[in-house]
């Protein structure tokens, strides 16, 4: 009897240190280096995001700076006695400017080739001429230019307020700018 509660109380002091190491401040050398891992791709992210356009150079001074407000706290957990739950905080922190700046370049698009509104006004040159010289008669230049006047107005409410365009978006409106250049094409 002496022996079962003997071992009993063993049991359970040595679960207790254990649960009591976990909770108890300590060093997590993993979590260190899993941060510094995130914290180098994230600043390659906002570099080539920088790099390609596809972040400001508003939006990248913004992203680094809560960067370096990250890494200043990574920095003062660094090698010291910490619970791991500081830790975790810190990562879920670089987890969500991960997202934020992942969320920034997916939104504007950058489209090869003329842009948009320059192939509106060329279109329009292209009307304006074929009208003047008589090659546009009078019936499909209305319709074509129905078409364009439908094409801008899109593109202007898409685009109002410095709001970039989706992917979807641009394409649809580069697709129809191609039908309309077909279309006047054979009335060159």
């Amino acid at each position: 009897m002496k022996n079962e509660l003997f071992s009993t109380a063993l049991v359970v002091a040595v679960v207790a240190l254990f649960f009591g190491c976990a909770a108890m401040p300590q060093t997590w050398p993993d979590y260190e280096r899993s941060a510094e891992n995130r914290m180098v791709v994230i600043q390659e992210k906002i570099g080539d995001g920088l790099k390609t356009g596809a972040l400001t150079p508003d939006q990248s001074q913004m992203f680094l700076t809560t960067l370096k407000g990250i890494r200043t706290d990574s920095t003062d957990l660094r090698n010291k006695p910490v619970r791991r739950d500081e830790w975790d905080r810190l990562n879920v922190r670089l987890e969500r400017l991960g997202n934020e700046i992942d969320r920034a370049l997916v939104r504007p698009i950058r489209m090869e080739g003329p842009r948009t509104g320059d192939r509106i006004v060329a279109l329009q040159w292209t009307i304006d001429d074929g009208r003047v010289s008589g090659r546009l008669p009078a019936g499909e230049g209305r319709e074509i230019q129905y078409r364009l006047d439908s094409v801008r107005r899109d593109y202007l409410h898409m685009t109002e307020g410095g709001r970039a365009m989706t992917y979807e978006e641009g394409a649809d409106i580069s697709r129809r700018l191609d039908t309309l250049e077909i279309d006047l094409n054979r009335y060159r």
